[in-house]
C-alpha cells in the first residue's frame, strides 16, 4: 500500500463518522483512497479487497 493510501485511510478513521440528514454516514471521496492510480487495496478484518475506477469512472470493489 503506498504511503499516500495509508495517510488517507489513517486520517479517515480519525474523523467522526456523522449522519446526513437522509441516516446516511459522511462520504468519504474514492479518489482519496485511490490517489493518483486506479486501483487501491483495503484490509477489512484481514481480508483484502481492491477498490478500482473504470474507464467510465464507476467504482468496483472486488475480493
Amino acid at each position: 500500500m503506498s504511503e499516500d493510501i495509508r495517510k488517507a485511510l489513517e486520517m479517515n478513521a480519525q474523523l467522526p463518522v456523522t449522519p446526513l440528514e437522509s441516516g446516511s454516514e459522511t462520504p468519504i471521496n474514492a479518489r482519496s483512497l485511490i490517489g493518483q492510480g486506479m486501483t487501491c487495496q483495503i484490509d477489512l478484518d484481514g481480508q483484502i479487497y481492491t477498490l478500482r475506477i473504470t474507464r467510465a469512472g464507476k467504482l468496483i470493489l472486488t475480493k
